[in-house]
């Protein structure tokens, strides 16, 4: 029970760090550490792929740390700071190295599964529901702000005589 509560908790913060992931990637400063990256072979790639998993981990049992002592806000930081920064990296990484990463058996392997436990979680009716509430949420905030900007547009218009 406590794997799947782990592995729920990543699932949700991954939906969160996608969008900030491919907004790091666009910045011209990391085109060429892709390049070096690119250029390492698959088992210094799965090492430079552990850093960010060995660094970043231990960032839940802290924050549950902070929470349990009283500091609920600061360890509701820790954990969205951390999580959403070790996903980033992560997928990024991966993105970056997936064949290299997938040539190697024990890698592929745990991938494989990996693919098949997501593919389980995302087939409950509740993973589809709170998707299908998400990309509602989403268009709902997404013409808010276009109403917005509409209207501050429109305030910047003087119609005064001159």
């Amino acid at each position: 029970m406590l794997a799947i509560v782990y592995f729920l908790v990543d699932a949700v913060f991954m939906t969160v760090a996608r969008p900030f992931a491919n907004r790091i990637a666009a910045h011209r400063i990391f085109g060429s550490l892709r390049i070096r990256i690119v250029s390492l072979r698959p088992y210094p790639t799965l090492a430079l792929f552990a850093v960010p998993l060995i660094v970043l981990e231990p960032v839940k049992p802290v924050a549950a740390y902070l929470a349990g002592t009283g500091h609920i806000a600061m360890g509701m930081t820790v954990l969205v700071v951390g999580e959403v920064l070790k996903l980033v990296l992560l997928e990024r990484l991966f993105s970056v190295s997936r064949e290299k990463l997938i040539s190697i058996p024990a890698f592929a392997w745990t991938y494989g599964r990996y693919s098949q436990a997501k593919e389980w979680l995302e087939s409950f009716e509740a993973w589809q529901s709170a998707r299908r509430w998400r990309r509602l949420a989403r268009y709902a905030v997404r013409g808010y702000v276009q109403e917005v900007r509409a209207s501050q547009r429109l305030e910047r218009v003087s119609f005064q005589p001159r």
